[in-house]
């Protein structure tokens, strides 16, 4: 069998090989004969042996798988990036984002961080205002809600109840919890509805027993305490349309009357301006107690009188001595000396951590006195020294439980 007749590459071919016969090497052909054979003619051998024919057709096929590899890898990736700019165009239109991939680790993360920041601010809630933090945003939240929508009620002694249980009792709470720790006796003594006249002893330089006090009979009792106080305190700004949002009222037989036969729990501390001025060397001795004014006011509306012993309130501000002619100047009873003010300035206003100890005696009763007893001036003053004494034996007691002044 005669071998077969091996054509160059880019020589041009038999006639039927193609339709220009060409003598000169294709581009093609130059490029496989390398830099070395670049404007060379070729000189075709004549019956080349089998051993060199193998080779080259061996050749031909590889190359040609090689350069079709190559191409179809080239239009894979041409296809997949048009794919892919496709894919984000798309997204965009429909406010993805670019880049989607990334989209469930990014929102992941924004939640793991928005969790950890929760949970810290919920833990400093906690810590701040106790386990029940949560449910005191959420009341606060309330009332600073109804105050802009102007859903509260005020009555016609100017008694806001939203402001004084949302805002002025709970500023109190810390101080009375924590400062003075104070400890609360015969809350059963209280009643539970219906109208009480509660008289306590006042004393300490400043009217913080007054305020304690109504912060107790609300937190133990769950009833508003209203008080009595005198003309002096509407008298200063600021401080007489606070006092009257907190429940206060001018100390006269006619508003006590009227705030008893509402049904409201009234406070009183008959010893006046003469129990908070008195000198540190007479503390716990309790001061005249009026006219009496207030027991007469009891017996009108036949509801019972709770006495009231207060412990501890003399030694927040030790009364030292007594700057009357500049009180007298400023139109004040008195501007007290202590053993820090006015020496330390503002520092010296801070009252001491004095222990307290409040105890409710049992209800006197005033609706057993016949008609008429309110005017009889003798009955009025037996009353009046009953719960004077009443409240005086107590107050003896007291410091005998108590270890010492500051525990």
């Amino acid at each position: 069998m005669a071998d077969a007749e091996v054509i160059p590459i880019g020589s041009g071919g038999r006639p039927g090989r193609g339709s220009n016969r060409r003598t000169t090497p294709s581009s093609a052909a130059r490029a496989l004969a390398g830099p070395g054979a670049a404007g060379k003619k070729p000189s075709p051998p004549k019956n080349p042996p089998a051993s060199a024919a193998e080779p080259a057709a061996r050749k031909r096929p590889d190359a040609s798988r090689k350069n079709g590899d190559s191409s179809r890898k080239r239009l894979e990736a041409e296809l997949a990036a048009e794919e892919a700019e496709l894919a984000a165009e798309e997204a965009r239109s429909e406010g993805v984002g670019p880049d989607l991939s990334l989209a469930p680790e990014v929102e992941g993360e924004s939640l793991a961080a928005g969790a950890g920041q929760f949970a810290q601010f919920e833990k400093l809630i906690r810590d701040t205002l106790g386990r029940d933090g949560e449910r005191k945003v959420a009341e606060f939240l309330a009332f600073l809600r109804r105050r802009l929508t102007g859903d509260y009620e005020v009555d016609e002694f100017g008694y806001d109840e939203d402001l004084t249980d949302q805002v002025l009792l709970p500023f109190l709470r810390p101080l009375a919890e924590k400062w003075f720790r104070v400890e609360v006796r015969g809350i059963e003594n209280i009643p539970e509805t219906g109208s009480a006249l509660i008289v306590a002893n006042h004393s300490g330089t400043m009217p913080l027993d007054g305020l304690i006090t109504q912060l107790v009979v609300a937190d133990n009792a769950n009833r508003p305490l209203r008080t009595l106080a005198a003309d002096l305190v509407f008298k200063t700004p600021f401080v007489g349309e606070l006092s009257r949002k907190g429940g206060a009222t001018l100390a006269n037989n006619d508003d006590a009357e009227r705030l008893l036969r509402q049904g409201n729990l009234v406070g009183v501390w008959p010893e006046g301006f003469k129990g908070l001025g008195k000198p540190f060397s007479e503390r716990y001795k309790l001061q005249r107690f009026g006219r009496g004014g207030f027991v007469s006011a009891a017996m009108r509306t036949g509801v019972p009188i709770v006495p009231c012993s207060i412990v501890g309130a003399e030694e927040i501000y030790p009364l030292v001595g007594n700057m009357a002619s500049l009180a007298r100047l400023v139109g004040v009873p008195y501007i007290p000396v202590t053993p820090f003010f006015p020496l330390l300035g503002p520092l010296g206003m801070v009252p001491l951590p004095s222990k307290w100890l409040i105890e409710f005696g049992e209800p006197i009763r005033t609706d057993e006195f016949p008609d008429g007893a309110a005017d009889d001036p003798m009955l009025v003053f037996n009353v009046t020294d009953q719960v004077r004494e009443t409240i005086q034996q107590t107050l003896y007691a007291l410091l005998m439980q108590r270890r010492s002044v500051f525990f």
